[in-house]
C-alpha cells in the first residue's frame, strides 16, 4: 500500500508539494516513433516517453519575455482564486494538482493561501486521459485528509479532455469526492469548477516542461514498471538540473501575488459563464476537425497552452494564430519555426492559437 511518505519533491521545497508519483526508469523513443505508436492504437501515450532536452538560449529568452509581459495578470489571478478558496469550509485546504501543468499553480496557491492563514496541503498526482487519475494516489491522501477539503487544480482547460477524465474517474470508484471542485487560471472548455476566466493568454509555466515543474516527466503508466498497488510512474530530469526554473519561477511569481493579494477580491465562475464557454468550444472543435480533415479531435489542440505542449512533445502539421504580432505567441511562432511547422494566421480564431497534430498513416 503506497501512503504520503512515499512522496518527494522534486526540485521544489518540501514545503510547497509533494508528488505522489513513483520515479522509474523507461528508456526514451523518438516523438516521430513514439507519435505512430500512438495513431496505430499499439501503444497508449502514458506507456512511453520522448526525451526532454533542455530549451535552447532562444527559447529561454522568448519564455523570460512571455513571464516580463505576463506575471502580473498571473499574480492576480492566483491571488483572486485563493481569495475564492479561503472561504471554503472546512478547516483546511488540501490542493490535489494534476501533473505536470497544474503543480507550479498548485504551489503558487498553497503559498497564497498559507498567506492568508488558511491550513494548506498540497500534492501532486497523475492523471491520464483513457487511464483516469491515480487513484492509489488519491486513496493515500484520503487516508490522511477529508474529502471535503480536496481542491483539484491544474493550470488551464484546453477542449476539456482532463476535466471530463477527472469526473469520469470521480464517477467510477472515488464518489466521496463528487463535490471537490477543479480550479484553474483559465478554463477554455467551460469544464473548470472555479477559473479566474476564460482569456487564452499565455500562462509562464505552460511554455517549459520538466524545469519549471520540479524536474518531473510527464506522467507514466507502463506495466513493465507500474505495479498494481503503486502510484503512476515519472522519470526525473536529472540531466536538466543546471535548467531548472522551477523554484525561482515560483520564488518571482509571488512576489506579483503577494503585492495584489490585499486588494484583491474572489473570482466567481458560474454555470452560465461556464455554459458560454463549453458552447464555443464543441463549436470549434467541430469546425476545425472538417477544416483540416482530422478525424480524431484529440489532435486538436487549442488555446495557447495545449498548443505550446502540443509543439514541445509531439509531431504538429500546423499551428493557427489569430495575431501573429502578439507577444501571447512569440514562443509558439518559435517553436513553429524550430520544428518546421506550417503557421496560418486566422483573425476570426476564439483562441490565441490552436495546434494540429500530423496524421501519420490512415487514421
Amino acid at each position: 500500500m503506497m501512503e504520503l511518505e512515499n512522496g518527494f519533491s522534486g526540485s521544489y521545497d518540501p514545503a510547497d508539494v509533494i508528488f505522489l508519483l513513483k520515479p522509474v526508469t523507461l528508456p526514451c523513443i523518438d516523438v516521430v516513433t513514439k507519435e505512430a505508436a500512438i495513431q496505430s492504437g499499439q501503444r497508449h501515450y502514458s506507456e512511453m516517453l520522448a526525451r526532454e532536452d533542455a530549451p535552447t538560449p532562444e527559447y529561454m529568452r522568448v519564455f523570460e519575455q512571455a513571464f516580463t509581459a505576463n506575471r502580473d495578470r498571473v499574480g492576480r489571478d492566483i491571488a483572486r482564486l485563493a481569495r475564492a478558496l479561503a472561504l471554503r469550509d472546512g478547516d483546511e485546504t488540501v490542493l490535489v494538482s494534476l501533473a505536470r501543468a497544474g503543480t507550479p499553480i498548485g504551489v503558487l496557491l498553497k503559498r497564497t493561501l498559507a498567506a492568508l492563514g488558511r491550513k494548506v496541503r498540497h500534492y501532486s498526482v497523475s492523471i491520464i486521459r483513457d487511464r483516469g487519475i491515480d487513484k492509489i494516489a488519491m486513496q493515500a491522501i484520503l487516508r490522511n485528509h477529508r474529502a471535503d477539503n480536496i481542491v483539484f487544480v491544474d493550470g488551464w482547460t484546453g477542449k476539456g479532455a482532463i476535466g471530463s477524465e477527472l469526473a469520469r474517474t470521480i464517477a467510477d470508484g472515488l464518489p466521496e469526492l463528487a463535490t471537490a471542485p477543479l480550479c484553474v487560471l483559465s478554463d477554455l472548455a467551460g469544464v473548470a469548477d472555479l477559473a479566474a476566466g476564460n482569456d487564452d493568454y499565455v500562462i509562464p509555466s505552460a511554455i517549459l516542461n520538466g524545469v519549471i515543474s520540479g524536474l518531473v516527466s510527464r506522467t507514466v503508466l507502463n506495466d513493465e514498471v507500474i505495479g498494481p498497488g503503486d502510484f503512476h510512474g515519472c522519470v526525473l530530469l536529472d540531466h536538466l538540473a543546471d535548467m531548472d526554473l522551477s523554484a525561482r519561477y515560483v520564488n518571482e511569481q509571488m512576489v506579483d501575488v503577494l503585492a495584489c493579494l490585499d486588494e484583491s477580491t474572489p473570482v466567481t465562475w458560474n454555470g452560465e459563464q461556464r455554459a458560454q464557454v463549453a458552447a464555443i468550444s464543441a463549436e470549434f472543435v467541430k469546425s476545425m476537425l472538417a477544416r483540416t480533415g482530422t478525424k480524431d479531435r484529440n489532435r486538436i489542440k487549442p488555446g495557447i497552452g495545449e498548443a505550446t505542449r502540443a509543439l514541445l512533445r509531439r509531431v504538429p502539421e500546423r499551428l493557427f494564430v489569430r495575431d501573429p504580432c502578439s507577444h501571447d505567441v512569440t514562443h509558439l511562432l518559435s517553436l513553429a519555426v524550430e520544428r518546421g511547422v506550417t503557421v496560418e494566421t486566422d483573425p476570426a480564431l476564439p483562441y490565441g492559437a490552436c495546434a494540429v497534430i500530423k496524421t501519420l498513416g490512415d487514421t
